[in-house]
């Protein structure tokens, strides 16, 4: 069965940091580009950040460029997501999933959510 499960997430001043993990079986992982969502309340989901099956390749939407860092570990079937400098409006939970490109407007292929992990920054 195809699982994806994130950690990591927590309450947080702003400007503080954060290290999210996600862990996907192999059918997911193998072989896949992985991406990073968020929902922020209220409101849909939205494709944050995205990486190549080798690492090679990165993607990041313009709100958490240079703030937010996507790195994998293949062997362990893991993608992260490092957050620095944390602001309000990162309030939201956070989701991995295999996604069809390493670029603007990435999907998620297997149309499978985890449960996701809850972030929260105070002002």
């Amino acid at each position: 069965q195809v699982q994806l499960v994130e950690s990591g997430g927590g309450l947080v001043q702003a400007g503080g940091s954060l290290r999210l993990s996600c862990v996907g079986s192999g059918r997911v992982f193998s072989g896949s580009n992985m991406g990073w969502f968020r929902q922020p309340p209220g409101k849909e989901r939205e494709f944050v950040a995205a990486i190549s099956w080798f690492g090679g390749t990165t993607y990041y939407v313009d709100s958490v460029k240079g703030r937010f860092t996507i790195t994998r570990n293949n062997a362990m079937n893991t993608v992260f997501l490092a957050m620095n400098n944390l602001e309000p409006e990162d309030t939201a939970v956070y989701y991995c999933a295999p996604v069809d490109r390493v670029s603007s407007g990435a999907r998620n292929l297997g149309k499978i959510w985890g449960q996701g992990t809850q972030v929260t920054v105070s002002s």
